[in-house]
Order: structure tokens, then sequence, then C-alpha cells
């Protein structure tokens, strides 16, 4: 037999299974997408997945640009993603800093947090201030979710009136484990929202619940910021901050 007849047989041979592998890794990505905790809880699936040879499609409508980057940051990280192309269309979103916006971004920010009770805590926002009603397990945890809410450029006040019950409030549809890929784009998410850190000289990983944070701080109080922004993700479980500090 000549050797270009032996040659076209083993690639006739080679291409079923490596085109079977390209087949499962997209349907592997597509599916991790869609289980993670950003698609199905924070995002409400409403961005579709589509991967083909690794290229990774996302399609679909979010309320604000801030979580159209967190649809990416989910999916780039994932095992056999080469490319991701963001089509996902921000629909025309409330006026900046407007009673609407800030009711919005309270929500997401309260969504990504940990140790409060999103799903338990009513938001309304009239002139810029914000007034929290619902339950709370314990002081603390009313503190802390005031505290996140002042943090949010544009809030001008908060009205707390979170009601700390006796016995602990549980948490109605959000899992108590989030994916790597759910926690790496939510704290990326966390510092590039914050207006004190420089999230473009930072690169995240996430193993097993734990952040690996790498890049360059300004200094020791940006990296010690870093670190409690990390911390303060729903599901972190612990945070190796390898930053180093300018000079």
């Amino acid at each position: 037999m000549k050797p270009t007849k032996l040659l076209a047989l083993g690639l006739a041979a080679i291409l079923p299974v490596a085109l079977f592998a390209t087949t499962e890794t997209d349907r592997k990505i597509e599916d991790a997408a869609k289980a993670s905790y950003n698609y199905h809880t924070v995002l409400k699936d409403s961005v579709k997945v589509e991967a083909a040879e690794g290229l990774v499609t996302l399609t679909g409508t979010v309320p604000d640009k801030d979580l159209k980057k967190l649809a990416e940051d989910t999916v780039s990280d994932l095992p056999g993603v080469l490319r991701v192309e963001n089509r996902i269309t921000v629909v025309p979103p409330p006026p900046e800093y407007s009673d609407d916006w800030l009711a919005l971004k309270i929500n997401t920010r309260l969504m990504l947090k940990a140790h409060v009770s999103v799903m338990n805590t009513h938001i309304d926002v009239k002139d810029g201030v914000a007034t929290l009603r619902g339950p709370a397990d314990s002081p603390a945890q009313k503190e802390l979710t005031e505290n996140y809410v002042r943090e949010i450029k544009g809030v001008k006040d908060v009205k707390n009136e979170l009601v700390v019950k006796e016995a602990p409030v549980k948490e109605r549809g959000l899992g108590d484990i989030i994916d790597d890929a759910s926690l790496t784009a939510q704290v990326k998410y966390a510092l590039l929202t914050h207006r004190s850190t420089s999230a473009l000289n930072t690169q995240v990983k996430t193993r097993g619940g734990e952040i690996f944070i790498r890049g360059e701080a300004a200094n020791e109080a940006e990296k010690a910021l870093v670190t409690r922004l990390a911390e303060g993700v729903r599901g972190v479980k612990s945070v190796n901050n390898q930053m180093t500090v300018k000079g």
C-alpha cells in the first residue's frame, strides 16, 4: 500500500476520535457554565453559553455592564476554553446613580457577599437613601449588610431596619458550595467594582474554594484591602495573597 494511502487511512481513524474529544470538551464547558453559581443564581439563567472547539460564545441580556464582565470571567478559566466571545447585550439600564440603578447594584453586591442574607432582605431606594428591611441572623449580620451597602458609590445614606431574630434565618435558594469558576469571577468583580484597588494588576485563581492572588499592590494597605475583599466573597474558604508591593 502506498504511503499516501496509509497516511489517509491513519487520519481517517484519528479524526473521529479527535472530533469526539473536542465535542465532549465543549459540552463539559457548557454544562459547567450553566451549572455555576454565577449563571444560575446571580445571572438567573439569562445568559446562553455555546462552545465550539474551545471558542465560547455568550449571548443573552443583563441589566448591567459589570454583570456582562462577570459572565465572561466565569467561563474564561474553565478547562478547555481557548477564547470567549462576549455578545451579551446590556439592556438599557436605569440612569447611573438613579434609585433603580442603586437598587440593582445593592442587590448584586449582597448576592456575592458572604455572611449576609440577600434572599431575605428587601431593598428600597429613594433619593439615594437605601432602606433595608427583613430579618437578620445576628446584630453582626445586620451591621455587615449596612456596611456593604454604604460602600456603593452613590448611596447617600442607609436606613437599616433589619430585625434580628432569635432563631437563625435560613437562606432560601442559595447553596453553601460555590464552584471555583464562580468564585474567581466574583473576586475579580469585587476588586473591579471597588474604587480603592488596582484590579487590572491582579491575577486571581481558585482551587477548592481557596483563592490565590498575584499581582502588584500600590502599598501594604491596598494588599490588605484586596485580601479583605476576597475574604468577603460568599463561598471563599481562604485567601492566599501573593501580591508584591511596589518599591
